[in-house]
């Protein structure tokens, strides 16, 4: 058998627009159940949730589970998986765990990027331990050139979110090996100044000029946008793999609304979107 391709890794490649959604519950149950819906890919997030390599994996099947039960032609939902920040050792685990593609917060430099790139692949391109014999990524060997497969099917995925990684994003998304930019307006607005205002004009206007610098690199930009509105414009901006919304804003969201058929819904806290 053939080490699987990365479906998502692919349609970055051929500039296609993958439409995903961050996945925050830390459960299995709910990761499966949100990779029948349709989205392009399904971010596990271990930096802000509460997860860690064990949780992880127990979304990676249940995201593997609902894909195998979708009709011939049906989208599946790809995992991207955010570690809590970018460790060779815990890189490690989670690309033999399964994760094909990772997401890592908080690259400010070139050279950052660089050594995380070495992270994701296998000697002589880098430095990844040989252990595919306890990988559930190798199908504990099922896939018997797993060892000279598998870096060509990695994504690296960065994250530019403070003004020190705007000011160096050229030679971070030249940078070979990185496959894509994600732009944290969150973190970048507090980076700039206004804490809490991703929609102030300097720090749209940085995101819209991070866009086409990454696309003038031949990288695919990325950015998690929980209003249509900011979505439609960063898509028509060019961004290729876009959030659209977080599983746990939906739910409560939702409770919210049916609660409000009802009774008065209790006040929405000060950091509600």
């Amino acid at each position: 058998m053939k080490t699987p391709t990365n479906t998502f890794k692919q349609a970055l490649a051929d500039k296609q627009p993958q439409i995903g959604l961050w996945v925050g519950l830390a459960d299995g149950y709910a990761a499966e159940m949100l990779a029948g819906t349709g989205y392009d890919w399904l971010l596990v997030d271990g930096e802000h949730a509460p997860n860690d390599v064990r949780s992880v994996l127990v979304q990676l099947q249940g995201i593997a589970s609902a894909a195998s039960a979708l009709p011939p032609g049906a989208s599946r939902s790809h995992p991207i998986v955010r570690v809590p920040v970018g460790d060779t050792a815990l890189i490690k685990q989670m690309l033999d765990i399964g994760a094909q593609t990772i997401l890592v917060p908080m690259v400010d430099t070139a050279e950052h990027a660089a050594q995380l790139v070495r992270a994701m692949r296998y000697p002589p391109d880098g430095i990844r331990g040989m252990g595919s014999a306890l990988a559930r990524a190798s199908r504990w060997q099922a896939y018997p050139q797993y060892l000279h497969e598998a870096n060509a099917q990695t994504c690296l995925l960065v994250q530019a979110e403070t003004v020190e990684a705007m000011k160096n994003l050229d030679a971070i998304a030249a940078t070979p090996g990185v496959d894509g930019v994600f732009i944290g307006p969150a973190d970048l607005s507090a980076s700039m100044g206004h804490v809490g205002n991703p929609g102030h004009p300097e720090v749209q206007a940085a995101i819209a000029d991070g866009i086409a610098r990454i696309l003038k690199a031949g990288k695919a930009p990325g950015i998690l946008s929980t209003t249509e509105e900011q979505a439609r414009k960063w898509l028509a901006a060019g961004a290729l793999f876009v959030a659209v919304g977080v599983d746990t804003i939906l739910l409560t969201s939702a409770a919210r609304q049916l609660l409000a058929k009802y009774k008065a819904a209790p006040a929405a806290g000060p950091n509600s979107y």
